[in-house]
């Protein structure tokens, strides 16, 4: 293995470090929200930094990559709530629960299904980020990359394609 696929895979697990203990801190929190995730993977950043496992440079891109796939995430959930909470007010319940759960369960595969749609297509990355586990689709010609632990982007094998679409 080269020094950069050494380094590469050293990341990888850094990143790895720093989602789980921002998963920790974040579920050992009582406050839920935007900006209870920003103080968990602020205090998660600190933390491995304190402990040397990467310095505060490294642990800041690395916090860049995880804080950018934390929103989507955000904003994916919000929409679905709303979509949700649209279908699921009393006037439309007392109006016949059955006919409104057949339809509620209808929008939730159907928002799944979009959400899905949506998350593949906005999930932008570029070669030489850092992306978790997944596959990665050229934008340029339609190659996958299946990504089996988090890593940097390669190029594309296939062409000279820098921009992936993200699915999982």
């Amino acid at each position: 293995m080269e020094a950069d696929d050494k380094d590469k895979d050293r990341l990888a697990r850094q990143y790895d470090l720093l989602a789980g203990k921002f998963s920790e801190l974040y579920l050992a929190g009582k406050e839920r929200g935007r900006e209870s995730m920003s103080i968990a993977l602020e205090k998660a950043h600190e933390y491995l930094v304190a402990l040397g496992e990467f310095s505060s440079e490294q642990g800041g891109k690395l916090s860049q990559y995880l804080g950018r796939d934390l929103d989507q995430v955000i904003s994916d959930a919000q929409r679905l709530g709303n979509e949700a909470k649209d279908r699921f007010h009393p006037a439309r319940v007392g109006a016949g629960a059955l006919s409104s759960l057949a339809a509620a369960l209808e929008l939730s595969g159907n928002a799944l299904g979009a959400l899905g749609e949506k998350t593949k297509q906005t999930l932008t990355y570029k070669t030489g980020e850092m992306a978790s586990a997944g596959t990665l689709t050229c934008q340029g010609c339609g190659q996958t990359l299946h990504l089996k632990s988090t890593r940097h982007i390669p190029p594309c094998p296939r062409c000279p394609g820098t921009i992936f679409t993200k699915g999982y």
